[in-house]
C-alpha cells in the first residue's frame, strides 16, 4: 500500500460510519445514504477491521457507539465537512473570478460597498460575495477567501495581513442633545452619557485620559454591537459616541451628527485585508487585493 493510501480508509465505509454516528444506529443512517441496515453494518464491519477496533458496542439487536468510536468520530466528522466544504468551493465557484469575502459589518456598508463600483469597471468578469464578519476565524473551517479585520497582527496568527489604513474616531452626538447639554471642557463628559462600541469599551477611558481627564471612575454606559447603530443611537439623542471619522461622513456632512471636541483618538490598531498565507498567487485574490490597497492609499 502507498505511503499517501495507508491511512485513508474506504470512503464509503466512512460514509457509513458518519450517518451511524449521526442517527446511532445503522437503520435510520442506511435511510440517510441509501442503504440496507445490512449493507450499513458491513461498512461498519469492514470499517472496524480496517483499523482493527471495534467502534460500535453490539447489544442484542442494538448498536452503541462505544469510547473509540466516539474518539474517532470526534477527529473524523470535522475533516469530513472540511472535505466538502473544499469540494464545494472548488465546484462551484468559476476558476479564477470569485471569491467570498468577509467584512467587518459598519466597513463594508460605509467605506467598502460605495467603492464596489469602481472594482466592476476595473474587473467586470470578478464576481465576489460579501459576508459580515466581526471576529477572526480559521480560514481552515470557514468558506471565506479573504477578511477585512481591525487590530494588530498578533490578533490574527497564520495568515497575511496587507496594511489598509488607521482610523481616527472623534466624540459625536446629536446637535438637539449638544444644545440641551452644553460642553465646555472634556470633563463635562463625566457628565454625559457615554455611548460605546462592544469591542471598544476601554476607548472612553482612553480619550478622556488623553484629554487630560481623570476617568478612573468612569461608569460604562450603553454600548452596540456595530458602528452604526451606534451612529443612529447618538443621531436619536442618546448620548455621545466615539465613532470613526471616516464611518459617519454622511451624518457629519448631514449635521445630524456634530463634533463637540476636535480631538480624536487613534491607535496601532489599524484596518487589513488578510488571507491565508500563501494564497496570495494570481486570479481573483490578487486581483481584489490589489484594488483594495489601492482604495486604502487612495483614501
Amino acid at each position: 500500500m502507498s505511503g499517501l493510501r495507508k491511512w485513508l480508509p474506504p470512503m464509503n465505509a466512512l460514509t457509513a460510519f458518519e450517518a451511524a454516528v449521526s442517527h446511532g444506529g445503522f437503520s435510520r443512517a442506511g435511510e440517510e445514504i441509501g442503504l440496507t441496515q445490512s449493507a450499513v453494518s458491513r461498512q461498519i464491519a469492514q470499517l472496524e477491521d480496517w483499523l482493527q477496533t471495534p467502534l460500535f458496542d453490539r447489544i442484542g439487536r442494538r448498536v452503541r457507539l462505544n469510547e473509540a468510536g466516539r474518539a474517532y468520530a470526534d477527529d473524523l466528522l470535522p475533516a469530513l465537512d472540511a472535505i466538502r466544504r473544499a469540494t464545494a468551493r472548488a465546484s462551484a465557484r468559476p476558476s479564477q473570478t470569485a471569491l467570498r469575502v468577509a467584512t467587518l459589518p459598519s466597513f463594508g456598508m460605509r467605506w467598502l460597498a460605495p467603492r464596489l463600483p469602481q472594482l466592476t469597471a476595473r474587473h467586470p468578469d470578478l464576481v465576489i460575495d460579501f459576508a459580515a464578519r466581526s471576529q477572526p476565524f480559521d480560514f481552515g473551517h470557514e468558506d471565506f477567501d479573504a477578511a477585512v479585520h481591525f487590530g494588530v497582527a498578533a490578533d490574527w496568527p497564520g495568515v497575511t495581513m496587507d496594511f489598509l489604513f488607521r482610523e481616527e474616531a472623534v466624540p459625536v452626538c446629536a446637535p438637539a442633545w449638544l444644545a440641551a447639554h452644553p460642553l465646555r471642557e472634556p470633563g463635562d463628559l463625566l457628565r454625559a452619557p457615554l455611548l460605546s462600541q462592544t469591542s471598544r469599551r476601554d476607548a472612553w477611558t482612553r480619550w478622556l485620559t488623553a484629554a487630560g481627564v481623570d476617568a478612573s471612575a468612569l461608569a460604562p454606559g450603553p454600548a452596540y454591537e456595530h458602528f452604526l447603530m451606534l451612529a443612529q443611537a447618538c443621531a436619536a439623542g442618546g448620548g455621545v459616541a466615539l465613532i470613526p471619522s471616516f464611518l459617519i461622513q454622511p451624518e457629519l456632512a448631514a449635521g445630524t451628527l456634530v463634533v463637540p471636541f476636535a480631538r480624536p483618538l487613534s491607535s496601532e490598531q489599524a484596518y487589513y485585508l488578510v488571507y491565508p498565507t500563501g494564497a496570495l498567487i494570481a486570479g481573483a485574490l490578487a486581483q481584489f487585493r490589489d484594488w483594495m490597497v489601492d482604495q486604502a492609499r487612495g483614501a
